[in-house]
């Protein structure tokens, strides 16, 4: 981990423990009928103290009476093996077996931790990493590659878990890609029932590709990185960009059905009368959008991408929506002419009257009675 450029302040969620003594049964104190919980009870009375009563001193005062070795008696595993413990077996004459601690059980020393974090049910030691002078989805990016190289390595029952910001900035994105797709999905049915066709939406759309164009050259420009906040300028734009594209096609179908002109002049009619509100309505968002952009407040710079965003999408949408989309309205438009004129055929013909059987067939004789005679 070290290695990966970007990588500052490691940190390990293992700290050094606190000393203690671990006490553990041998195997042969089970034969002496020694068990934990009776260990357990000496060794809490015999070093921590029990309470055995209250005294009452002469000027008044109650004290508590705890039981418990002295001082000196308690404070190192020598003290501990030293210890009697009354076995459950007696012995013959029917007194009780009392052995010392160093034969029933292993005293030594160990650094106990103070907080012992687990994941899943199982126990997890955590490495954290802070991100310097490079992108945090690069970094985290370059972690991942690491820590997949490294899993085969891994004794049996370990293994790695990529979290922290890095998890939330994955399902961030991965909620944002949803939205985006979910935004799309939407526009199209709403276009749709708006102009009645299922080609003209299209055209409309194709706007949506343009604006993504001026989003990574403005973010290129200014340094910025494609994160959470530029994407939700990105979702923005779906029903931003599109005005421009509504505009012509709206006013190239009124001229048409109402006007009777051909598409062609539509087409021209329409740029002409709407250029100067798409310009207008671009400009507003731009200026508008300019002062998040900038990132002139504290902490702005986070959120400036989202408005750096939203400033180049609408640029390059503006200018390449007034060349693509109508040129992908007349090719669509055309061809959904020609489906509509095969479609009318192919009903016209299907509504055209069979010919009666029974006027056939007497039909018929009469001409051969024509040719006899």
């Amino acid at each position: 981990v070290l290695k990966i450029p970007g990588i500052t302040d490691l940190e390990l969620s293992t700290k050094p423990g606190t000393p203690a003594i671990s006490v553990r049964l041998k195997p042969e104190a089970a034969a002496l009928g020694i068990t934990h919980s009776q260990l357990a009870s000496v060794l809490r009375t015999m070093v921590s103290g029990e309470e055995a009563g209250i005294w009452s001193a002469p000027d008044g005062e109650n004290y508590n009476l705890v039981v418990r070795l002295p001082r000196e008696q308690r404070t190192g595993e020598a003290d501990l093996n030293a210890i009697n413990v009354t076995a459950g077996r007696t012995r013959a004459d029917g007194s009780p077996m009392v052995v010392p601690l160093s034969q029933v059980a292993t005293v030594t020393r160990i650094d106990s931790p103070e907080v012992i974090k687990r994941q899943d049910l199982q126990r997890r030691v955590a490495l954290y990493a802070g991100v310097k002078d490079r992108p945090a989805g690069e970094v985290g990016d370059a972690v991942k590659k690491a820590v997949k190289e490294l899993e085969p390595t891994l004794p049996l029952g370990m293994r790695f878990d990529v979290g922290g910001q890095q998890r939330e900035l994955d399902e961030s994105f991965s909620a944002a890609v949803a939205a985006l797709g979910l935004a799309v999905i939407f526009l199209y049915f709403i276009l749709g029932s708006q102009f009645g066709s299922f080609l003209q939406p299209i055209a409309i759309m194709a706007s949506l590709p343009l604006s993504l164009i001026g989003v990574m050259l403005a973010l290129l420009i200014t340094g910025s990185t494609l994160n959470i906040f530029s994407m939700i300028g990105i979702i923005m734009l779906m029903g931003l960009v599109t005005k421009n594209a509504i505009l012509l096609v709206d006013f190239a179908n009124r001229a048409q059905r109402e006007q009777g002109m051909d598409q062609v002049a539509a087409l021209l009619e329409a740029g002409r009368v709407r250029l100067r509100p798409i310009l207008m309505t671009t400009a507003a968002m731009i200026l508008g959008m300019l002062p998040l952009a900038l990132g002139l407040g504290e902490g702005s710079e986070q959120q400036s991408p989202m408005g750096r965003a939203i400033i180049g999408g609408v640029i390059s949408s503006t200018l390449l929506t007034l060349i693509v989309v109508p040129v992908l309205y007349t090719w669509m438009d055309r061809k959904g002419a020609k489906a509509r004129k095969l479609a009318k055929a192919e009903a016209k013909a299907q509504a055209q009257p069979l010919p009666d059987p029974i006027a056939a067939t007497s039909a018929i004789p009469a001409a051969t009675a024509a040719q006899s005679a």
